[in-house]
């Protein structure tokens, strides 16, 4: 069991957990993720490590409510606790010094990016973030990443905040600027298929962490299978991060929308049973 420290709301459909996981804290790298389940009927759901306090023995997790699991986890409190954690998970980021690192996020793939781009720095590279939002309450972390970053670039796709630009549009303004040595990319599958193909003719070593869906995090369900470099791997073993050069993602966007419609009635489902009762008051 893992006590939760703090569940907070960021966004209507954003949380922030900190919560007891002291062997994560104590082994987790930057690009590593989590397996939780919140109750001993619980599904098993990947997450990326956002942040780790090794002293407090604590985690920091970011989760966009989009299902059973996810809506149940956003009404946990302070006190309550987690079925179980397991991890970390994956390989870590190739971290080493390269020279000029651009780091995109997109979304809620800004909090997995977050330790990313500060391990780069620590490592001595110049770091340039790029981080993209639908608009600028929707925005994470900002703050956090100007304070590790030589420079961090903002982009809104209705313009409320920062440049009205997708992130491709500011990676491109910076290629045309300076040198770029290589790419890490986290965020929808589109934004990393466009940062991809941007970055695939001038031979931009181009990092991509993919969401696929798991089961065991183990290679041994083959639920978060991917075709990458024609081959098959395997996201929670092989993975999470692959170059992006090689990933069909055609493939990893037919695969993610498998089980869309069975979450969708699960969703409605229990959102239906969190409600009976309430109308007799």
């Amino acid at each position: 069991m893992h006590t939760i420290h703090s569940n907070d709301l960021v966004q209507p459909t954003l949380g922030r957990m900190v919560v007891d996981a002291p062997y994560v804290a104590e082994y987790r790298k930057a690009g590593q993720f989590i397996i939780l389940r919140i109750d001993e009927f619980g599904e098993r759901i990947p997450l990326t490590i956002a942040d780790a306090d090794k002293d407090k023995g604590t985690i920091t997790l970011y989760y966009q409510i989009v299902g059973v699991t996810t809506r149940k986890m956003s009404l946990l409190k302070k006190g309550d606790h987690l079925q179980d954690i397991a991890g970390p998970l994956g390989h870590p980021t190739d971290v080493k010094r390269y020279g000029t690192v651009a780091c995109i996020g997109g979304g809620i793939g800004i909090a997995p990016l977050y330790p990313i781009s500060r391990a780069m720095k620590e490592a001595g590279n110049r770091v340039v973030n790029i981080l993209g939002a639908r608009s600028k309450d929707l925005l994470i972390l900002e703050d956090e990443l100007r304070a590790i970053g030589d420079e961090t670039i903002v982009c809104t796709d209705d313009g409320s905040y920062g440049k009205k630009d997708f992130v491709t549009g500011a990676l491109r303004d910076l290629m045309a600027k300076e040198k770029v040595d290589i790419v890490v990319a986290i965020g929808p599958v589109p934004m990393m298929k466009a940062v991809s193909d941007m970055t695939r003719e001038p031979a931009i070593r181009t990092f991509v962490s993919l969401n696929s869906i798991m089961v065991d995090g183990t290679g041994m369900c083959g639920g978060c299978r991917v075709t990458v470099g024609g081959g098959t791997k395997f996201t929670c073993v092989d993975g999470p991060e692959f170059n992006g050069h090689e990933v069909d993602f055609g493939e990893l966007v037919s695969r993610l929308g498998t089980y869309r419609g069975e979450e969708r009635v699960s969703d409605e489902k229990h959102k239906h049973a969190c409600r009976i009762g309430l109308d007799r008051n």
